[in-house]
């Protein structure tokens, strides 16, 4: 959108920001281990990070939420032995996702998920600064913890999530889709990365009862298309190199 009419709407925006947050139920992130093995077969290491969608916020144990769905599928369409890790706390941005894993005792991973993005729009991080960030972060991980593949999370449908008001959702959803861009721009220009292609249906059916979190049913759908594409599209390279090595 213009930059003229974010600030023609601005008073409006502010107004209806600090009301969703002061009305929006806050609810804890899921309960349970943080890491496990789960499956037989070659070992793949996987590490998931991020936000508040990474932390399971919306269910109330982890064996609904993202990471415990997204290593069972893994494990069952690899025919890999999984053993995962959970670094995750609400409310982080990119960058500040990049400071908790540093400082963390992590062990190297195969692969890592990155699910950040909602809070560099929410704390109106420049796209482009973003960018940088998850690229400052996917040379971490790499140079830090040997991974050989870094899967981002696109950004969500925010002009979809029922708990926003209009147009904070209408402007939202703006700002979170130039972001997204940006980053399936900066994807294209490399090999150890990719962005998930995942068309989300969001609504209060699939989502949490705050109307902003994934409810159980998202997280499956979100981790059946990761597993699905990690199975075809990183696991087979990753192998590929261990057998060289």
């Amino acid at each position: 959108m213009s930059l003229a009419l974010k600030l023609v709407l601005s008073p409006l925006l502010a107004a209806q920001a600090l009301h969703t947050r002061r009305r929006l139920p806050r609810l804890p992130e899921a309960e349970g281990e943080r890491n496990g093995v789960v499956g037989q077969g070659p070992l793949l290491r996987l590490l998931i990070a991020g936000d508040s969608s990474a932390a399971g916020v919306g269910v109330v144990h982890q064996r609904d939420a993202l990471a415990v769905q997204l290593a069972a599928r893994l494990a069952a369409a690899c025919g890999a032995q999984v053993q995962w890790r959970l670094v995750a706390r609400s409310g982080l941005t990119t960058a500040q996702t990049l400071h908790l894993l540093q400082h963390e005792a992590l062990p190297h991973c195969d692969v890592a998920v990155v699910v950040t993005g909602v809070n560099d729009v929410v704390d109106q991080v420049p796209s482009h600064h973003a960018v940088s960030a998850r690229e400052t972060l996917a040379n971490w991980l790499r140079n830090g913890l040997g991974v050989h593949h870094v899967v981002f999370m696109p950004l969500p449908p925010v002009h979809a999530f029922p708990g926003l008001p209009q147009p904070l959702r209408w402007v939202a959803g703006s700002d979170a889709r130039r972001h997204d861009r940006a980053l399936a721009q900066w994807v294209a220009t490399r090999s150890d990365v990719s962005r998930l292609d995942i068309d989300l249906q969001l609504n209060r059916g699939v989502m949490a009862s705050d109307g902003f979190h994934p409810g159980r049913k998202a997280y499956l759908q979100i981790a059946s298309a990761l597993a699905a594409h990690i199975a075809a599209s990183v696991w087979p390279r990753i192998t590929t190199t261990k057998d060289r090595a």
